[in-house]
């Protein structure tokens, strides 16, 4: 028990450090203004009209990538948990740099414009973490069903964090608040853990925000930590409810929008 608290510490405080030291150095490069620059991590306007930055986003991805790393895994389980981050984070990315100007949202907006021959920014981010889920999915279940409905936590909970992502706060809340339950199993909830709370102050004092690349990647190293050690009653029962946030994801994303503005 001793040691693996041990290990549980040692990975959040990995995931803080990686996490705030990359989140700073970002912060102190200098601000150049290029004419015709393409879209970078600087300058997005949030839901009250002020400016802030998207550091806390790619901060955010190798804060959790690093905690997972030192974490002693089995070799599947490790490969499976860094490519759901690292791969949920880089399609996250590219819509924030892509698709930022994109006003449509959501699983139908994205897929009907595939259906019309449109590949959107929020199309490649929904099949690629969709996919990559599925990948690590069959990395950490033991039998096809179980593989399969492991990708379906790992990609259903990168989404979750992501629909609750419009306040400040929201998002890190959220994965503090699942987070917990894991922490005492194999630990791989202290990973997002840590990172979210090495970034959450500036989140909250509105000067970064995590992005699609920041809450994908931490909803996707909380989905494996979910996945991990779950029987098969257990991984039906966070499949069946992540199916439904996101079936309902429009008024989940109203409901916290009106719940924080109190």
């Amino acid at each position: 028990m001793g040691a693996a608290f041990s290990r549980t510490m040692m990975s959040g405080a990995v995931a803080a450090a990686v996490a705030g030291g990359v989140y700073r150095a970002l912060r102190s490069r200098p601000r150049r203004q290029r004419m015709g620059r393409p879209r970078t991590w600087r300058q997005r306007t949030n839901y009250a009209g002020r400016t802030v930055d998207l550091y806390a986003g790619p901060a955010a991805v190798l804060g959790a990538a690093a905690g997972t790393a030192v974490l002693p895994l089995p070799a599947r389980t490790r490969c499976a948990a860094l490519l759901a981050v690292l791969a949920a984070g880089g399609c996250g990315a590219y819509d924030d740099l892509v698709g930022a100007d994109d006003p449509r949202r959501g699983f139908r907006a994205h897929l009907g414009a595939l259906r019309d021959g449109e590949v959107t920014s929020g199309a490649v981010k929904l099949l690629g973490i969709g996919g990559a889920g599925l990948v690590a999915g069959a990395l950490v279940g033991e039998r096809p069903v179980d593989r399969v409905l492991a990708g379906v936590v790992i990609a259903g909970t990168a989404h979750l964090v992501n629909l609750v992502d419009v306040r400040p706060g929201v998002a890190a809340a959220t994965v503090l608040a699942l987070g917990a339950p894991g922490l005492p199993g194999a630990g791989l909830a202290a990973a997002p853990m840590g990172a979210v709370a090495a970034l959450v102050a500036d989140d909250l004092g509105e000067r970064t925000m995590f992005g699609d690349t920041g809450v994908h990647a931490l909803g996707a190293a909380l989905g494996v930590a979910i996945a991990v050690g779950r029987g098969r009653a257990g991984l039906v029962a966070h499949a069946a409810g992540l199916v439904a946030a996101a079936a309902y994801g429009d008024r989940i994303s109203r409901a916290v929008r009106v719940l924080s503005d109190r």
